[in-house]
């Protein structure tokens, strides 16, 4: 089917008080187990290419993103292209024109002005090509190998008056909050502080994300979910699934030299990863 909006899937799921998967894709082995777990859940998706992702194919946007576009119109489910954790103003410009629907802009690391600064003029640039943009307040630790703050360092939560005021002088479409999750968990250890995200909830008038969900576990995100979150950011429990299928079929092989054999292996732990993942958040929490 046709590519399908990001904004379309959020704002159903933010009024039926659900959430919409997404899932960073790094490889076209990422790509299609994405596609085919959301088949076999038969829920939507959001395809999702971080500026690291780019930055690691060179800095060229345009094969991986072409990639998703051709998975994505051979779905039986709905899914759109997100832009995730760009900073790059150049790579705010090529999004539309790649297909993408929307974009995360990420000034989380500087002071609040200059982050809603920042923010602010992106929001321009992309709400005058048609794209829904989110933003995030609060730092989810975890990026690019740092480890994940500490609850009580600066900047670790979202205060919920901050976060009302950010919202209204950027003209964001959604937020990201940090609320106890951090990116790159390897382990589903993390506990939400779901207090908080019901004041957020009642203090905001665009749907809540969630970054670092691969460090949370089931219930956990259930709850989140029940608790007004309407996308949800998954990355690393993917990576985890691929690397080790891989791990274990050359230990197991040591003789294979063919990458398909061993890349087909991955991409079935990586669907049966997304396929779990997905109904997992469908379920309805325990009362």
């Amino acid at each position: 089917m046709p590519l399908t909006t990001t904004g379309e899937l959020i704002s159903r799921a933010a009024a039926a008080r659900s959430a919409v998967p997404a899932f960073n894709i790094i490889t076209l082995e990422h790509v299609e187990a994405v596609v085919a777990g959301a088949e076999a859940a038969g829920a939507p998706v959001v395809l999702q290419v971080s500026e690291n992702a780019v930055r690691f194919r060179h800095g060229r946007l345009l094969p991986l993103a072409r990639a998703a576009t051709a998975a994505a119109e051979r779905a039986r489910v709905p899914v759109a292209l997100h832009l995730d954790h760009v900073r790059s103003d150049d790579l705010l410009r090529q999004a539309a024109d790649a297909g993408f629907s929307s974009v995360m802009y990420d000034a989380s690391h500087l002071p609040y002005d200059r982050n809603l600064a920042a923010t602010r003029a992106a929001v321009g640039l992309v709400h005058a090509q048609g794209l829904w943009i989110e933003a995030e307040l609060g730092e989810v630790g975890g990026k690019d190998g740092a480890p994940p703050l500490d609850a009580h360092a600066p900047g670790a939560r979202t205060d919920p008056d901050e976060a009302r005021a950010f919202v209204n002088d950027s003209g964001v479409d959604a937020l990201a909050v940090a609320i106890g999750s951090a990116h790159a968990m390897t382990t589903r250890t993390a506990v939400l502080d779901h207090t908080l995200l019901a004041r957020l909830g009642a203090a905001l008038g665009v749907p809540l994300v969630l970054h670092g969900s691969s460090g949370v576990p089931d219930d956990e995100l259930r709850a989140a979910v029940a608790g007004g979150v309407a996308k949800v950011n998954i990355g690393t429990a993917l990576n985890i699934a691929m690397t080790g299928a891989v791990r274990d079929f050359l230990t197991t092989h040591p003789e294979v030299v063919d990458p398909r054999k061993y890349l087909s292996t991955a991409r079935d732990a990586m669907v049966e990863t997304v396929t779990r993942l997905i109904r997992a958040l469908c379920a309805r929490p325990a009362p």
